[in-house]
């Protein structure tokens, strides 16, 4: 691929990351744990990835409002509606593998 200019670069990554969010959105029978064991990051990681680039750049964005931008609509509903317990299996997946990231 030829050198993409920074504006068209960041377009693709933009879109890149609403067809993400999209895809969780539809996905709501995949699990935050089962991201987590599988992938290292969950729909939480990304709203305080989002929250926080926001905060650097001068921008308050709450924990709810970042929330609300990843899940589609307010995370207490989203756990209302989909989030399932998670296996015994699943919680020691987790332990073994939790991320160190934020």
């Amino acid at each position: 691929m030829s050198e993409l200019d920074k504006q068209t670069q960041t377009e693709l990554e933009a879109a890149a990351f609403r067809r993400l969010l999209e895809h969780l959105r539809e996905r709501s029978d995949v699990q935050n744990i089962d991201l987590m064991n599988v992938a290292g990051f969950c729909r939480n990681c990304l709203s305080n990835w989002y929250r926080e680039e926001a905060e650097a750049k001068g921008l308050a964005v709450s924990k709810d409002e970042s929330r609300q931008m990843v899940y589609g609509m307010p995370y207490d509903e989203w756990r209302r509606l989909h989030q399932r317990e998670a296996s015994p299996e699943a919680h020691a997946a987790f332990e073994t593998k939790k991320p160190a990231h934020s």
